[in-house]
């Protein structure tokens, strides 16, 4: 048992990946960070998890099981009160990283329930406003905090969909900071350090 609240981060993996995939920045991130890694909840063969289907038919493009989405979405939430009861977690102090699809969940969880994510690190992802409930702008998004990055050559999610989730984010007045790199679908070590110093003072 934790001896009295304290911060943490929820990772949630990309698609396809498990819970071991982001554990890897644990031993990079602020020591005084509680971490938990959380797997996805659809099982994909022959290995890996989703957090929701994605149609990937070239004549319909990729198309994301919405439904799927939302309920992943709300039992992140519930895992992580969970996780603040059995733990003794600060409610205030909870932060999510995600990468790609967990990316995608994580904006969807953040912007849907913005009093209980006090920051967010998006990674090779983009906003879905399709999981949002609706007159989710009208909720108080202030003390919101996200740090959000893309690869410049993402074949996989095109850079034109973070830099639209930027403007969004810019349009609903929330404090963000978005970042590119020379990479693809994924992490550079420039990019690692970048985030890890946007997160003092904001978890």
């Amino acid at each position: 048992m934790i001896s009295k609240p304290g911060p943490a981060l929820f990772m949630l993996h990309g698609y396809g990946s498990n819970e071991e995939d982001l554990f890897s920045f644990a031993s990079e991130l602020p020591g005084d960070l509680h971490i938990f890694s959380l797997r996805a909840p659809y099982r994909l063969e022959p290995f890996g998890h989703a957090w929701y289907a994605i149609d990937f038919s070239a004549s319909r493009g990729k198309w994301n099981d919405v439904e799927q989405a939302i309920a992943s979405r709300d039992l992140v939430l519930e895992t992580i009160d969970r996780a603040i009861e059995a733990y003794g977690l600060d409610p205030g102090r909870i932060s999510l990283l995600g990468f790609s699809q967990g990316s995608i969940l994580s904006y969807a969880l953040a912007l849907s329930y913005p009093s209980r994510i006090k920051s967010v690190i998006a990674l090779s992802g983009y906003l879905d406003p399709a999981m949002l409930p609706p007159g989710f702008a009208s909720n108080d998004l202030g003390s919101l905090n996200i740090y959000a990055s893309h690869g410049e050559t993402d074949m996989v999610i095109p850079v034109s969909w973070a830099r639209n989730t930027s403007e969004f984010l810019k349009e609903l007045g929330v404090k963000h900071q978005y970042e590119e790199y020379p990479v693809g679908h994924g992490v550079c070590p420039e990019n690692l350090y970048s985030f890890r110093e946007w997160m003092n003072g904001r978890y």
